[in-house]
């Protein structure tokens, strides 16, 4: 049994962070599927901007398009979409056969919304009728205008990915906009067995953040700097054990056992960031220690070549606890406060998604006046 099996055995899904219609087209997703390397995939739109920008992949179906007169933002669209619906339907047998567990694709609703609840929920809904697969995952960031737009979303019966969670607090409060448009969707009268989500909590920027702080301490030496490098990659795996951690909490309890009745899923914790920034950890750090049952990984090409190589597939995720309640502790006695390190990386995953849009939409543009010139 190879590691990646292993994992999968042990209760945790690997997911492949990476789109491209090479892929589709040469038959690599599909062989990695019947491999059982991969059981879902993540996109966003600096995974679309590479894929699209720095290939001739999608030549063939840009110039029909941009010689139609759409816009360069309708012919994204289309491009993102027929990916997104040819990839779902490579994961549809793998659906099926686990119920609705796994096999599922998700398309990112426009980062341009992440503060606007009620056009996140339009989009939401129109990529959910467009794609039109019942295992697509429509992504909505964790911002505090996207709350709202989750529950909703939950409630309409859209499977949702919440993506950016950096910080144990704003994951409760999307826990908690998940189980409540369930409860809409059941006041409705409406099904919940069929509607899924997962809580896409990211990881090695914790780290990155972190370290660069405490090397600041380190420049003005001093005692805290002695303690703060102690900690340098550590934070990110004790934040996301701790998530966990509430995770089971959240997922317990009579509340939870009256949705469950229902058929209700639970929403499971996904890994997200999991490559390794920092050339001096293992380049599977964030795999190997974050390995427990009702949890996915999302992992790009490089993270998953070297997981199936040298990972090591243990139950390694709910060891530790309290050391990793202590080490928060100690990084506040130092100076470094992990309310600011996540709004912070909050603020600028929003801003890096939002940039890499308009540079997918310049790369877009860029074509299309080519193709009409």
């Amino acid at each position: 049994m190879n590691p990646i099996e292993k994992l999968h055995s042990l209760g945790q899904s690997i997911w492949y962070d990476n789109i491209e219609r090479r892929l589709l087209n040469n038959g690599e997703l599909a062989a990695m599927i019947e491999r059982g390397d991969i059981r879902g995939v993540t996109s966003n739109p600096s995974i679309f901007n590479n894929a699209i920008a720095n290939s001739n992949d999608y030549d063939d179906a840009l110039v029909p398009l941009a010689k139609s007169g759409l816009s360069r933002e309708e012919i994204y669209e289309s491009l993102a979409v027929a990916d997104i619906q040819a990839a779902c339907d490579l994961f549809l047998p793998l659906y099926r056969e686990t119920h609705g567990d796994d096999g599922y694709v998700s398309l990112e609703v426009s980062p341009y919304l992440a503060h606007d609840t009620e056009a996140t929920c339009q989009d939401a809904a129109c990529l959910w009728a467009w794609v039109d697969r019942p295992n697509l995952m429509v992504k909505i960031p964790a911002t505090k205008a996207g709350l709202p737009a989750i529950t909703r979303s939950i409630a309409a019966g859209i499977n949702v990915n919440v993506t950016l969670i950096f910080s144990v607090e704003r994951y409760e409060e999307v826990m908690e906009a998940y189980l409540t448009g369930l409860e809409g969707r059941l006041e409705a009268e409406e099904p919940i067995n069929h509607v899924a989500s997962v809580a896409s909590f990211f990881v090695s920027r914790i780290d990155t953040e972190v370290d660069k702080r405490i090397d600041d301490l380190l420049e003005v030496s001093g005692p805290n700097a002695e303690r703060g490098e102690t900690l340098k990659g550590t934070i990110a795996i004790a934040n996301a054990k701790v998530a966990y951690a509430r995770h089971k909490e959240m997922f317990s309890g009579a509340r939870w056992d009256r949705l469950k009745a229902k058929e209700a899923r639970i929403q499971r914790p996904l890994w997200a960031s999991t490559s390794t920034k920092n050339p001096a950890y293992p380049d599977t750090k964030y795999v190997d220690e974050l390995i427990g049952p009702d949890t996915v990984n999302t992992v790009p090409p490089k993270t998953l070549e070297a997981f199936h190589e040298h990972g090591i597939a243990e139950l390694t995720l709910e060891t530790d606890l309290e050391e990793a309640n202590t080490l928060f502790a100690e990084l506040k006695s130092v100076g470094i406060s992990m309310d600011e390190v996540t709004q912070e990386l909050e603020d600028a995953g929003v801003k890096s998604f939002a940039d890499a849009f308009a540079n997918l939409l310049e790369s877009v543009e860029k074509r299309r006046l080519e193709t009409v010139e």
